[in-house]
């Protein structure tokens, strides 16, 4: 579960699943994270992917983020306690 409390600017995240289906299976860098949004740079454009509507991965993990599970500023989250699934 250490994914959770690790910072992710620079990471790569995969979109596994979406309430959005068009934003399902995209990926890029991430440049930025707040409480509720996720800055990714896809290519040469960056695009804003809300948390709530996502779940993905960090890098090659294989652990699946449900990001409504994650909405908290990046500094709280990185020293929160996550139950394992």
């Amino acid at each position: 579960m250490e994914i959770y409390n690790t910072t992710w600017i620079g990471s790569t995240l995969n979109v596994v699943s979406s309430t959005d289906p068009t934003l399902e299976g995209r990926s890029g860098l991430v440049l930025d994270e707040t409480k509720n949004t996720l800055v990714l740079l896809e290519g040469d454009s960056h695009i804003t992917l809300g948390k709530t509507a996502i779940t993905f991965t960090i890098d090659d993990s294989d652990v699946v983020v449900q990001g409504a599970l994650v909405g908290q500023r990046p500094e709280d989250r990185t020293h929160k306690k996550y139950r394992k699934a």
